[in-house]
């Protein structure tokens, strides 16, 4: 296994493990703005590293711009749709979550 392949996979993994505390995020803060926060910055630098692995593992500099060019579309996409989400959860007055208290 070459330092390629080791460097590849652990920023796959790490990217991995980003998603997964976004996830986390999601499903255990109270508010949706926490929520929201979460999400955006967990899965944004998951992306970011899930896609720095495969630009290393592929050894391509045309594929290493084109997955830049995914990141870049994923990061504005996510942070429009955040902020539309948050715009639209302040105006309805919905700062809390939906599901019931705990007793």
């Amino acid at each position: 296994m070459s330092w390629h392949e080791v460097v590849g996979l652990v920023l796959l993994v790490l990217g991995c493990a980003f998603y997964g505390a976004g996830t986390v995020g999601l499903l255990r803060f109270p508010d949706v703005f926490s929520r929201l926060h979460a999400l955006t910055k967990a899965d944004n630098q998951g992306l970011l590293l899930i896609c720095a692995g495969l630009a290393v593992l592929a050894r391509d500099a045309r594929v290493a711009f084109l997955l830049a060019v995914i990141w870049l579309v994923g990061l504005l996409a996510a942070s429009v749709s955040a902020h539309l989400i948050a715009r639209h959860a302040r105006h309805a007055g919905s700062s809390h979550a939906s599901k019931p208290e705990r007793p």
